[in-house]
């Protein structure tokens, strides 16, 4: 295999037993450290003697570490084989955390912020590792348990903390967390099987591949597109549902909203199910009942704005529904790009996450914005209009491909 090669042959080894749990946890304690960092906000302010919108700088750097590891580091899992590279990452991440939570003022642990961010992307080199581990076949139920452990991971991550901080203060889940991310570079050391690189290609051009696939796979491109509406409207609600329940509508403190964010603990269970449905019947049908649910969710989430009992059932009932959708359509595109180019897992992957996050930035932003134009019936229009154009899109694309396939016959 060259670099000369446009298609060279994609890795295929043995998967061995129970590396998919292994990898599940990987992606756990990769995501955790986005999210354990935000419920303790108030104890660094207190601890480091400063105000709570300066501490929460922490998190923005851990949040813009994270965007630049995706676009940096992950197209590396093409480039070098992945044993290595995970094991490196997960070993920086610790160091990382361990200074963070060792330092004595704000711009040490602002800048170990934004280190443990950069490279705690190990989840989003193991999915093509797993995926270039298995048979096509199974790739979507592999997905599923992947994202399962990412979702349990973002879930209770901020749980953990908060309660370990509370009792020993804010630096004791940084070190908790630094210890997690070395015992498991040390597993994964041993247990992740050898891969063998699937690009010759420097590194220069490895950054730029994710544009030109961007530009030139179109499934690769409708996929991105479902990701980054549903994304958006998904960050939309949940940056603006904090306002809705500390106002007048429901006058709640914020542990309800970290209460409310438990619901999608369900989604655990529904990601591998999903997978198993996209490897029976393909990602079109899975992605079609998603962006359906997602749009259903605008209309069940709307009553929320009134309170009260029967608003805050709603508001339970729309998060879940928009959870699962989002969660399991995911599952779904992300079947549809790893089957573009099964060489270039990596450089898909970078490119398929590098919108979804922008889709999320932008619906934060959008969100907040539009919560104060015109309340909570304003956000639940966006989330309605945005999934309305991923729909339309992918209606579009089927039926494209249902008159593709009748003209060949």
């Amino acid at each position: 295999m060259t670099s000369s090669s446009p298609h060279p042959t994609p890795r295929r080894h043995p998967t061995t037993p129970g590396i998919t749990p292994l990898l599940a946890v990987t992606c756990a304690v990769a995501v955790g450290n986005l999210y354990f960092p935000q419920a303790l906000v108030p104890l660094i302010a207190t601890g480091l003697h400063m105000p709570p919108d300066a501490a929460a700088t922490v998190v923005t750097a851990t949040q813009l570490g994270y965007t630049a590891g995706i676009v940096l580091l992950v197209p590396l899992g093409d480039r070098l084989p992945n044993r290595p590279l995970l094991v490196a990452l997960l070993g920086l991440t610790g160091l990382a955390l361990l200074t963070a939570g060792c330092a004595p003022a704000l711009p040490v642990l602002v800048a170990a912020s934004a280190a443990v961010g950069l490279t705690t992307v190990a989840a989003q080199v193991v999915g093509p590792l797993a995926a270039g581990l298995t048979a096509p076949d199974r790739q979507g139920a592999v997905i599923g348990v992947l994202l399962s452990g990412s979702t349990a991971g973002m879930l209770l991550a901020r749980t953990f903390s908060g309660t370990l901080g509370s009792w020993l203060g804010w630096r004791a889940p940084y070190l908790v967390a630094a210890t997690a991310a070395l015992l498991l570079a040390a597993v994964l050391a041993v247990a992740v099987p050898t891969t063998i690189p699937t690009s010759r290609r420097p590194y220069p051009a490895l950054l730029l591949e994710p544009l030109r696939l961007l530009r030139t796979e179109p499934e690769l491109r409708r996929s991105s597109l479902y990701q980054a509406t549903v994304f958006a409207g998904f960050s939309a609600v949940w940056t603006t549902l904090a306002l809705l329940l500390t106002g007048p509508a429901y006058r709640l403190g914020t542990p309800a909203v970290g209460l409310l964010a438990l619901v999608g603990a369900a989604t655990v269970c529904c990601t591998p199910y999903a997978g198993r449905l996209v490897d029976r019947h393909g990602p079109d049908p899975v992605n079609l009942v998603c962006l359906l649910g997602a749009l259903a969710s605008a209309a069940v989430l709307l009553p929320g704005a009134a309170g009260g009992p029967l608003g805050l059932a709603a508001l339970v009932l729309g998060t879940l529904l928009l959870d699962v959708a989002m969660q399991c359509g995911m599952v779904a595109s992300q079947a549809r790009v790893y089957a573009v180019r099964p060489e270039a897992l990596g450089r898909l992957k970078t490119a398929y996450m590098t919108c979804a996050y922008l889709g999320g930035s932008a619906g934060s932003w959008l969100g907040v914005r539009i919560w104060v134009l015109a309340g909570w019936w304003g956000v639940c229009t966006l989330l309605a209009l945005l999934a309305t154009l991923a729909l339309a899109r992918h209606l579009l694309a089927t039926r494209t491909t249902a008159r593709a396939t009748t003209l060949s016959r």
